[in-house]
């Protein structure tokens, strides 16, 4: 199975439909008069809808994506979609370690490449030369340029495509995994069901064990626990609707690019390490080439997938016995996480670390942090040497 090479392409006329209807966008009052509190604030999205209209510059952004090498090609009968950077090696070096950068939602591949070009070139970033990784940035299935599976999407799924990915398609005999959110599940999947091909796995989102029978949650545990459904009472408002109800909130997010553009920022303000100020942590073009994806691929139907068929679908994650590392988000959802309950999940636990700055999307807020817990982790799990890539 060969990978073609792939480039991103909006057509104009794609673009200037999506511009009339931002011009023609209707707005709401703001509900409660405290800015954001009862989600996205009306006028900041005003703000950045008349940007998005006619300041932002889409075939910039589209050109700075086209720099990185996209490559599509066809696993377990979808098309999936992924950046290969290949890293830079020393002469005389072994080859670079392969490692398998998965994101999570509403984000994308985008939020992986400033970490990608690190890891791939680390000689060029302060880094030592000799720490080069061969990256691979997929989109997730049903994201973006990447097709849905042909049975439901689960975590589980996903690993067995990503593994396909890694040794049939791309050659690779072992590699590591890294990913937070839904990518973190799939990298922990990823451990479980291959312990002979990957080397290690490196999340940044919290684990919890789905079974308590024969060891109970410590007090410090259940404390947790208790803090952890107190806050998705009052966040999961999205998350029920998608689980339950995604084609209804789907057709509206299809037809409005200002509704999908509030239904995307309002979760990089909320999980973002950014203290309530979007902009502090993401520029506009940022989230307007996240937007802008998302609306020219028409993909964010197909995005909620993953929630309709979370409950029905999803198994727990067995143990992981490869080496493992978190490096936990600093988020509302994960605050007094107790490194007991990773270790209930993760029986080779060889890196803990709570840097308290980085959210959600920690590989697009805190690249050069990521970077340097992902070198010192797989440093010492290096493989000396690899298939040939088809």
């Amino acid at each position: 199975m060969n990978a073609t090479p792939f480039q991103v392409s909006v057509p104009d006329d794609v673009l200037d439909d999506l511009r009339t209807r931002l011009r023609r966008t209707l707005f709401t009052a703001a509900s409660d008069p405290t800015y954001w509190a009862a989600g996205t604030d009306p006028g900041h999205l005003s703000e950045l809808v008349s940007y998005w209209a006619d300041g932002f510059d889409w075939r910039a952004a589209e050109a700075a994506l086209n720099a990185f090498p996209h490559r599509v090609a066809e696993v377990a009968g979808a098309r999936v979609h992924f950046v290969h950077l290949r890293g830079a090696r020393p002469e005389g070096a072994p080859a670079p370690l392969p490692l398998i950068l998965t994101h999570g939602w509403p984000s994308s591949y985008v939020e992986m490449l400033s970490l990608a070009r690190r890891l791939a070139d680390p000689g060029s970033h302060g880094g030592d030369p000799a720490d080069a990784f061969d990256v691979v940035v997929p989109s997730l299935p049903g994201f973006l340029h990447s097709e849905l599976p042909r049975g439901p999407f689960t975590r589980r799924g996903v690993a067995e495509i990503w593994h396909e990915l890694m040794t049939r398609t791309l050659g690779y005999r072992r590699f590591g995994a890294f990913g937070g959110d839904i990518g973190g599940g799939v990298t922990q999947w990823l451990g479980a069901l291959y312990p002979e091909d990957v080397a290690g796995v490196h999340i940044t989102s919290a684990v919890v064990s789905a079974d308590f029978d024969a060891l109970p949650p410590t007090a410090e545990e259940q404390a947790y626990l208790d803090h952890l459904a107190a806050f998705d009472a009052d966040d999961q408002g999205y998350s029920e609707i998608m689980c339950t109800r995604p084609d209804t909130i789907a057709a509206a997010l299809r037809d409005s690019p200002a509704g999908l553009l509030a239904w995307i920022i309002d979760k990089y303000r909320d999980w973002s390490d950014c203290a309530g100020d979007l902009e502090a942590r993401w520029d506009k073009d940022t989230l307007l080439t996240v937007a802008t994806l998302y609306w020219a691929t028409g993909s964010i139907g197909s995005s909620f997938r993953q929630y309709y068929d979370y409950v029905r679908h999803n198994t727990p994650v067995p143990p992981v016995t490869v080496p493992g590392a978190v490096t936990l988000s600093h988020e509302p959802a994960f605050a007094h996480y107790p490194k007991s309950l990773t270790e209930r999940v993760f029986k080779d636990l060889r890196h803990w670390s709570t840097p308290r700055n980085g959210g959600h999307f920690m590989a697009h807020e805190e690249p050069e942090q990521v970077a340097r817990e992902l070198r010192e982790f797989f440093r010492p799990l290096r493989p000396v040497s690899r298939r040939p890539v088809a």
